[in-house]
């Protein structure tokens, strides 16, 4: 039979069912004294439950179905580790309904339709109501899923289905709208930690027969990140390597050991975690890419939130990557889409890649310096009224109060750029854009001063001004110098 860290899977579906009232747990192993820690732990009633207080409130669906209290078909759908079998064994405790548990690892349409004919049949006879509990649902194919509908639909059989992948994509549309769908959060590191300290009190856990140091706790906090079945898992084996040493205290090194993993040195909370960062974007930003993986792979590991990591890269991208490589913001972008979308631990591949990109892309910082000029003089008081020609112009006697006179549409000039007064008159011939010659915004070095000079109204060269607004520099001009003040168009030595 198929088993994974939490239950086995009994007799095949469609195999003779436990007699009525005798509990209903078609499926489930009873737990034993040498079940595993996660499975002894299994709350016995929903009070027990944690990390899931947004579904456990008086009268929300989930305590309505643990409670038995209306038949309706749920699709539970959460990372692993956050209470979806455990969720089933609460459903399997109640005593008045028969419940059936399969694996869509294993289970096929024959098997599905077994299930469903003998709920059929009870439910004809009079005898209780059958809870078919469906793990993976997401690996079902649609044929397999198409077979569960007319059931479903009649109330048959009340399905309990758990997945770990998003039901908009892998549930059919059908079976989705026939079922409630509950979301469950991962747990919370208050929330594990709690349930690390219950399992080590707990008669059906390691009943106070060792200590667990908070050192040890807090790896096996990290460790879980969020999963409750690793943390038991961990702490389970932690506890078996210190009675084989002959301690009674599970220490950091005990913990380490058990599992093989290192603790990493990081607190989210604390200093380790303010450095570890300011490491990770000064390496992007000295182009180290090497170093830069270290620092992603050490937040990774530690269970920093991979959220926080994609933000700091959307930002390193405008602050230090800019205008020299302007796919980088759209790079950086698209990784923390799919943090949101992915999740981990596949989105570290996009956080890698994204990574990468930002260390090896040719550095500017010139949109930061700019923005953050303009926003001095912003607040030092600088800049007056809109200037008549640039105001709206749309209203009923804008025009009378000479909004928009003398307006000049760019548009209407071959070149695509007119000369006009855009910012306000003591802001005039002010620049805050200052481009570096570094990747792609040596280009834009080379076009901006001479669209400054079209803009302003000053005197430049025909040929160059063509090549300027179409994008392009005259033949020669492969450095234009750009970094005096007023936006000269200061040309170097055998760029004319």
């Amino acid at each position: 039979m198929e088993s994974d860290a939490l239950f086995t899977l009994g007799e095949p579906a469609g195999a003779p069912s436990a007699p009525a009232g005798s509990g209903g747990v078609d499926g489930f192993t009873t737990v034993g004294a040498d079940s595993p820690l996660p499975v002894r732990m299994r709350p016995a009633s929903i009070d027990e439950l944690v990390g899931q207080e947004h579904l456990l409130a008086p009268g929300a669906p989930l305590r309505q179905l643990v409670e038995g209290a209306a038949p309706m078909s749920v699709i539970l759908w959460g990372p692993p580790g956050s209470g979806k079998t455990t969720i089933a064994h609460l459903v399997a405790r109640v005593t008045d309904r028969r419940f059936v548990a399969m694996s869509a690892l294993t289970a096929g349409v024959k098997d599905v339709r077994a299930v469903i004919e003998a709920a059929r049949r009870q439910r004809r006879s009079g005898g209780p109501q059958t809870v078919l509990f469906i793990d993976e649902v997401h690996r079902f194919s649609k044929t397999q899923q198409d077979s569960l509908l007319a059931a479903v639909e009649d109330r048959t059989v009340t399905l309990l289905a758990a997945t770990t992948e998003n039901p908009y994509f892998s549930v059919i549309s059908p079976l989705l709208s026939r079922c409630v769908l509950l979301t469950l959060q991962p747990l919370d590191d208050d929330a594990v930690r709690g349930l690390l300290r219950r399992a080590v009190a707990d008669e059906r856990g390691l009943a106070g027969a060792l200590t667990l140091e908070t050192g040890a706790e807090d790896h096996l906090v990290r460790l879980a990140g969020g999963d409750v079945r690793k943390a038991l898992t961990a702490l389970e084996a932690a506890a078996a390597t210190a009675t084989a040493l002959g301690t009674g205290r599970i220490d950091l090194a005990t913990a380490e050991q058990a599992v093989d993993v290192a603790a990493v040195r990081y607190d989210r909370d604390g200093d380790a975690h303010y450095d570890v960062t300011s490491a990770f974007i000064k390496s992007m930003r000295g182009s180290d890419v090497d170093a830069a993986l270290h620092w992603l792979a050490r937040m990774l590991v530690a269970g920093e939130d991979a959220r926080f990591i994609a933000r700091r890269m959307v930002i390193f991208a405008s602050e230090d990557v800019g205008m020299a490589d302007p796919t980088a913001l759209t790079v950086a972008t698209a990784a923390a889409h799919a943090v949101e979308y992915v999740g981990l631990p596949e989105a570290q591949l996009n956080l890698a890649q994204a990574v990468i990109h930002l260390a090896t892309a040719p550095k500017s910082n010139s949109a930061t310096t700019a923005i953050g000029a303009a926003i001095a003089d912003v607040r030092a008081g600088r800049g007056g009224p809109v200037p008549r020609g640039l105001r709206d112009a749309h209203y009923s006697g804008a025009r009378g109060l000479g909004h928009g006179a003398g307006y000049r549409y760019p548009h209407d000039d071959h070149r695509g750029v007119v000369t006009q007064q855009y910012a306000p008159d003591d802001l005039v011939g002010t620049d805050y854009y200052r481009p570096s010659g570094h990747g792609a915004e040596r280009a834009v070095a080379g076009r901006l001063p001479l669209l400054r000079r079209i803009v302003r109204g000053l005197p430049a060269p025909a040929a160059r001004v063509e090549a300027a607004v179409n994008g392009g520099r005259p033949p020669g001009a492969e450095q234009v110098n750009v970094a005096n003040e007023g936006g000269s168009d200061a040309v170097g030595e055998g760029q004319q």
